[in-house]
Order: structure tokens, then sequence, then C-alpha cells
């Protein structure tokens, strides 16, 4: 792709790298913006430099937040012992949108993948096996993406806290087997959610 301006094709170049969107997309973006009034393009480029200098991660449940507790931690109103264990932000939302759950959650940041070369020790699975040793849960429920290494990471946290006094569940597989979480439809992951089964039940299927 040949371009008139160094400015222009830098810009491409940097939009190009962002998930799905290849070159001739890239290029389409940057000349709308162009076209956009400069305060408008301007308050885009000044709302992502804020989101990425002041984000914060919430210390509790690793959500992203503006403050030190984010808003469903500090909600008085959910269930503080139920916990629904997710790979990341986009898996809180797409349960938040479901309007079915009404428990915190923990969010992993990831999910065991030896073939990435990501083990537990890069995900936040301490934090949560402390939370459960406090005694301050009563029930985890597991709504990894159901692929193979969602259930890996599923059983690997199993292992680490059968010994204590914890229910454990994991969505109903309505979610389809393979299927990422954020990709499913609403219907079919509140009902996942609502429908929820013993963990050792699913170990069996």
């Amino acid at each position: 792709m040949e371009f008139s301006s160094k400015l222009l094709e830098n810009a491409v170049n940097e939009m190009s790298q962002l998930p799905g969107i290849g070159k001739r997309t890239a290029l389409r973006l940057v000349l709308h913006l162009l076209r956009q009034p400069e305060d408008q393009t301007l308050q885009l480029s000044q709302a992502l430099s804020k989101v990425r200098a002041e984000i914060n991660f919430c210390k509790s449940c690793h959500n992203i937040s503006d403050k030190v507790l984010c808003e469903i931690c500090e909600n008085p109103n959910r269930k503080k012992e139920l916990i629904c264990v997710v790979e990341d932000i986009r898996d809180v939302m797409a349960v938040e949108n479901t309007s079915s759950f009404k428990g915190l959650y923990h969010v992993l940041g990831g999910k065991i993948s030896p073939m990435d070369g990501i083990g537990p020790q890069d995900l936040n699975i301490t934090s949560l096996v402390e939370k459960v040793k406090q005694g301050q849960v009563k029930e985890l429920i597991f709504a990894m993406s159901p692929t193979m290494e969602g259930d890996t990471t599923n059983f690997y946290i199993f292992r680490q806290i059968q010994d204590y006094e914890v229910n454990m569940s994991t969505i109903a597989r309505g979610v389809a087997a393979g299927n990422e979480l954020e990709y499913t439809d609403e219907i079919t992951l509140g009902r996942s959610i609502v429908d929820r089964i013993p963990f050792e039940a699913s170990l069996k299927l």
C-alpha cells in the first residue's frame, strides 16, 4: 500500500495493530478521523491517553476500576459470599449483561495454557485461594470458556481449594464447548449461570 504522507502511513500502521483491523480498514478509519472536526479527534486521543495512564485494577477482584475497589465490589447489595471466576474483564461484562448474577467476580487475567507459556503463577489464582482460606466464600462459580485451557484452569483451582468448606459449581454446558464466553448470546449465558452444576459433576461429563 503506497502512501503520499509519512504521517498518514504511521497512523495507519499503528491503527492496524488493533485486533481485527487490517491495513485497509485502518486506512478507512484514519481518513474518517481526518474528516471529523479537530476537537472530536482530539477528544478521542485524550480519552485513550487518559484511560491508559489512569486506569486501575480492583484490588479485590482484579476488574478494571476507576478506584481502589470497583463498583461491583463496593455495591452493598451484591452477595459477598458468592464469587464468579472468569478469565478476563470482557467476561465480567458478558455475565453482567445477563442480569442473572448478583454475587462478586474474580478475574484471573487469562487461563492456564502451557502452549502459550502461561502457568498458574501468571494468573490471579493465589488471591482467590486466599479468599477461600479466609472463609469469606461459600460458593465459587467457574465461568471459564468451555475449552481445554478453561477446563484445565478450573481443575487446577479445584485442586487448590478442594479441602476447604466451599461449594464449587460450573456454568451449565448450555454454552457450546469450544466457544469463547464473550461471544455467547445473553439468553444462553444467563441460563448457564442460573442452571449451574456442581464442579465435581462436570468432571464426569
